[in-house]
């Protein structure tokens, strides 16, 4: 394994830093404010953002995340983690700023592989362009987020229609969004894994309702975590995105790429709230000496560092093999880089936090947000315990087949179960 990143990913990462430095930092909590104040039902981004976006696409800075050469750079899933963990300094807006925000990456990614020539021209180039924003409509309030066998909107065909009918709930991105791709039943009596699919739902289409932008943690605003009903949802069979029955496993391609994504950019904003605890300590006076001089908060600065650069590691491990052996393959690493990065930001955080006392629980620095901001990660995407129970279960396996020893990628037959699904707090 060699982590050295190619000159091409150095230079844009170093591009990248510099444009946060000048552009994103300077009006952080401005466009904070703005996201709050001005997305709504046609509006995708706030004008403070608009203007940042036109500067980073001129400069190329645009699309990073996809790795076909067709529709973005092309990079490697490791060679991109290096430019997500740079962002993830900034993990609300900097996103945004390159068009490498999240629901509309993962959409993006499975309209590109899954869809029609129309569907690309229709709702693919749009993205890419930054044009407009989308959704992901899955999980359910009725029923377990985690367990996605369990979901109950129907869709029906009826003639060259599909009728769609459900409640959903945690619709990330929806305010704004000009497109909900939504994980429908279309077979009740299939195999648990084969009665769901993918349909393109545009957000003004008859039947579709947004009823809210769920309050989490006490915020509503922005693009939001909606709450989606639809009733007699009538759009065309057309918009079945990929095969009838393929929802599962377009669900799957989507969620490999977006763990990495979310854990290098866990990783950047852990990066980010060491530098503040570290500058805090050094200029804060408490009992006659610097903070820093005090051995509690040596601790953390300690323990912090030595988590960041653990789950780095292990991130850029499960971003290695998934572009070597496939995402398959990386199913182990990703499930654990999930559990880890998601607890070790928290952790970092909270020490941040606690560092800056009542000003760290304050909106005036971004650490409060970011901490808000990060504690879905151990929900969304598989919760710990999902993804703890079948990392336990593969290990399992690995070591019970006593006479064929351990299988290279942690096999058995429990090992090719398919892994945690996405959950409430989708991003």
């Amino acid at each position: 394994m060699e982590f050295d990143l190619s000159p091409r990913t150095v230079e844009l990462r170093d591009r990248i830093r510099a444009f946060l430095d000048e552009h994103v930092y300077p009006v952080e909590i401005e466009a904070m404010r703005a996201l709050d104040d001005e997305v709504r039902p046609g509006v995708a981004y706030p004008e403070i953002l608009v203007g940042i976006r036109e500067r980073a696409r001129s400069e190329g800075l645009w699309n990073m995340f996809m790795p076909d050469e067709r529709y973005g750079p092309g990079l490697l899933n490791w060679e991109y983690a290096a430019l997500c963990e740079e962002m993830g300094r900034s993990p609300a807006i900097a996103p945004m700023a390159f068009n490498c925000s999240a629901p509309d990456t993962g959409n993006t990614e499975i309209l590109a592989e899954h869809g029609t020539d129309e569907q690309r021209e229709r709702w693919l180039q749009p993205l890419l362009d930054g044009e407009t924003r989308s959704c992901f409509s899955m999980t359910e309030p009725e029923v377990s987020g985690s367990d996605p066998t369990t979901l109950r909107t129907r869709a029906e065909l009826d003639g060259d229609e599909w009728v769609i009918n459900g409640h959903k709930w945690f619709t990330s991105g929806a305010v704004g969004a000009s497109l909900a791709i939504v994980m429908v039943v279309t077979d009740p009596d299939a195999h648990p894994y084969a009665r769901a699919s993918m349909i393109c739902v545009p957000t003004d289409n008859p039947g579709f309702d947004l009823v809210r932008s769920v309050p989490v943690m006490g915020h509503s605003g922005g693009p939001g975590h909606c709450e989606i009903r639809y009733t007699d949802c009538r759009v065309p069979a057309s918009h079945l995105l990929g095969p009838r029955q393929a929802g599962f496993v377009i669900a799957q391609d989507r969620l490999g790429p977006g763990r990495i994504h979310h854990c290098m950019r866990a990783i950047g904003t852990a990066e980010r709230a060491i530098e503040m605890m570290s500058r805090r300590a050094s200029e804060r006076e408490a009992f006659g000496s610097k903070l820093a001089d005090k051995q509690f908060v040596q601790d953390f600065i300690a323990k912090s560092r030595m988590e960041v650069d653990q789950a780095r590691l292990l991130t850029m491990l499960a971003a290695w093999k998934m572009d070597t052996a496939g995402k398959r393959a990386a199913r182990q690493e990703i499930s654990m880089i999930k559990v880890v990065a998601a607890n070790m930001v928290m952790d970092v955080l909270d020490r941040a936090i606690q560092v800056h006392g009542s000003l760290g629980m304050s909106d005036d620095t971004p650490l409060a947000w970011m901490w808000r901001f990060s504690r879905m990660l151990r929900v969304a995407d598989g919760p710990d315990e999902v993804h703890k129970m079948v990392i336990a279960r593969r290990e399992i396996n690995r070591w019970s087949k006593k006479d064929e020893g351990p299988t290279q990628d942690g096999g058995g037959e429990g090992a090719a179960a398919p892994a945690p699904e996405e959950t409430p707090a989708k991003v």
